[in-house]
């Protein structure tokens, strides 16, 4: 894929999270190391280069986390919805 086709799919990517804000979904990151993050959350808010979910924490608390949307693109980061467990992006795979 060249850099014209990664920046065509970048922006397909933010055009298809801003159509979900607001919607619960389930959150899988690759920190590296072995380590997977798995949480759920809301989509927030969503900026030129990055996104934010507002998670829910243990003992009622929330965080936010944020992403780019090359960790998606790259497989670093998955969406999933909460209910079905479906893709949120199935274009992507």
């Amino acid at each position: 894929m060249d850099l014209a086709q990664q920046t065509e799919v970048v922006g397909r990517i933010r055009d298809d999270l801003q159509g979900l804000m607001g919607t619960r979904m389930r959150l899988k990151a690759n920190m590296g190391r072995s380590k997977i993050m798995e949480r759920e959350g809301v989509l927030e808010q969503t900026h030129p280069s990055l996104f934010v979910v507002k998670v829910d924490e243990k003992r009622d608390r929330t965080a936010r986390v944020s992403y780019s949307y090359v960790d998606v693109l790259t497989g670093t980061v998955e969406l999933s919805c909460v209910k079905s467990g479906e893709n949120l992006l199935p274009w992507l795979n």
